[in-house]
């Protein structure tokens, strides 16, 4: 079924916002672990450091990746899981109605 041009507006709005926001994450992440590495191989610390950050929010930045870009983009998985909730919410209010 098509969307409303509004609607179709708001969710095109929304998936860009989504992805400039990843964008984002990725240019400070980029940034701040580069500036972490450099300052951990100048030698502040026995070992270098820099790398369990760099793991841990790592993880974060491709979660938040294939929230945006797998998920958001209307995966089969996603559709599949709005869908039983638009039928169970559905159910619900023929239920209350009655």
């Amino acid at each position: 079924m098509p969307l409303p041009p509004d609607d179709l507006e708001r969710l095109a709005r929304k998936r860009a916002g989504a992805k400039l926001g990843w964008y984002t994450h990725a240019l400070i992440y980029l940034l701040v672990n580069v500036g972490l590495w450099a300052f951990s191989s100048a030698g502040f610390g026995q070992r270098p450091w820099s790398a369990g950050p760099a793991l841990g929010w790592g993880l974060g930045l491709v979660l938040h990746g294939v929230a945006v870009f797998v998920l958001g983009q209307g995966s089969s998985l996603r559709e599949r899981l709005v869908e039983r909730e638009r039928e169970r919410l559905r159910r619900q209010q023929s239920d209350d109605g009655r």
